[in-house]
């Protein structure tokens, strides 16, 4: 699950109607379970022509990303050589989320989704689609069990090492400094992982950090399929693209 990028500054979604059993996220995303409710005002206020004008731009920035984004080339050649093949008219949905979430993973249809009323940017989709990437890498080569919390925290500690926090971007956040580099990049990926515990899962502050933490060791050096963290964006990127054509093919 990707969340946006100022959520610390926002609250944790209330899940305190559901139990750890019944909720995976769905509610952020009103259109995967058909809640997504329609009313006159929406019609009133053309709101509803602004989602067609909004999935239609959002659907040419996934193609676009597939099309000369060097990581998500990469993680789709890491999918087809792993089994896992990716259509984008498939495995792709465009759909209006809950403003907290800007993507997520969806294992029971096995599609991504971009949140397209949260999304202005194609550096942003990009950056949304490797990460969820990766949610689909971990569940289908290493078969991983996202109701499992450790499996969880395991492919969120994942995602954000290898996507989120770049040097460039935890700085902005305050997750990163000249001066301690490795430390505060670790910083990075446990609050981003735990963040996206949280949005994922019912469970308490304390509880989604445990998890983080049972498995951050493990999981913070596993680098498949990027096989690198990108400190610098698009020197790293065309890089591991690169290196990844050695090892995956697209073929």
């Amino acid at each position: 699950m990707t969340s946006e990028n100022n959520d610390d500054h926002k609250e944790t979604p209330n899940h305190s109607q559901h139990s750890g059993d019944e909720f995976w996220g769905h509610d952020l995303y009103p259109e995967r379970r058909g809640t997504k409710s329609r009313n006159f005002m929406s019609t009133l206020f053309m709101k509803e022509g602004r989602e067609i004008y909004d999935k239609s731009r959002c659907e040419k920035m996934v193609y676009d990303c597939a099309m000369k984004h060097p990581l998500v080339k990469l993680m789709m050649m890491a999918l087809k050589s792993s089994g896992c093949p990716v259509d984008l008219r498939r495995n792709f949905s465009c759909e209006t989320c809950d403003s907290l979430v800007t993507g997520g993973y969806d294992t029971e249809l096995n599609q991504i989704v971009i949140c397209q009323n949260n999304i202005r940017r194609e550096s942003t989709a990009a950056s949304v689609l490797v990460h969820e990437m990766i949610h689909m890498f971990d569940f289908c080569r290493h078969k991983m069990d996202f109701k499992n919390i450790d499996h969880l925290a395991c492919t969120e500690i994942r995602a954000a090492n290898l996507t989120y926090c770049s040097f460039a971007s935890a700085v902005v956040d305050g997750d990163a400094s000249f001066w301690d580099v490795k430390n505060r990049h670790q910083d990075c990926v446990k609050r981003r992982a735990m963040l996206s515990v949280l949005a994922a899962r019912a469970v308490t502050v304390a509880e989604a950090a445990e998890a983080v933490n049972r498995v951050f060791n493990k999981c913070y050096k596993d680098l498949e399929p990027i096989g690198r963290r990108i400190y610098r964006p698009r020197e790293h990127m065309d890089q591991a693209l690169l290196d990844a054509s050695y090892f995956y093919t697209d073929k």
